[in-house]
């Protein structure tokens, strides 16, 4: 199973409008790379919650609840919409500044194209992140 990161400016849709709500469908995206990556989310995978704009820090997790599938009111039908759910916040946000900081991100989509909104997050990048937040547990196993 993936991981993900997924980016939202908080004055739209915060981590905390999704605990409020307690899943949302993630839509909205018009980047054909974002787009192919939501069409690989699954059930049960899990991903980073990182805000945009003034912020720009991961600051919780979420949890895909419904495949992406194609909106019926798009345009066409190439765009796709998951559902998630929020998991927890982070002990302490991570900032885009300590991700770039640290050389194991060199090659990770974040620093490198940082208008993409939709991502993978490799393994080492996800205890990686659970580490410089301060979680004393690391989600080594793979989600259900």
């Amino acid at each position: 199973m993936s991981r993900w990161l997924f980016k939202q400016e908080p004055e739209c849709y915060s981590f905390a409008d999704l605990v409020r709500d307690g899943e949302t469908l993630w839509d909205g995206v018009a980047n054909a790379l974002a787009l192919k990556h939501l069409r690989r989310c699954q059930p049960g995978e899990t991903g980073f919650y990182y805000h945009t704009g003034k912020e720009k820090s991961i600051v919780g997790i979420f949890e895909i609840t419904v495949t992406a599938a194609p909106l019926p009111d798009a345009d066409h039908d190439a765009v796709f919409a998951p559902s998630v759910k929020p998991v927890r916040a982070l002990a302490n946000p991570v900032s885009l500044a300590a991700i770039k900081a640290d050389p194991l991100f060199v090659e990770w989509e974040l620093v490198r194209n940082s208008r993409l909104s939709v991502m993978p997050c490799p393994e080492a990048y996800w205890n990686r992140v659970l580490e410089l937040a301060g979680e004393n547990r690391q989600l080594t196993k793979k989600p259900r």
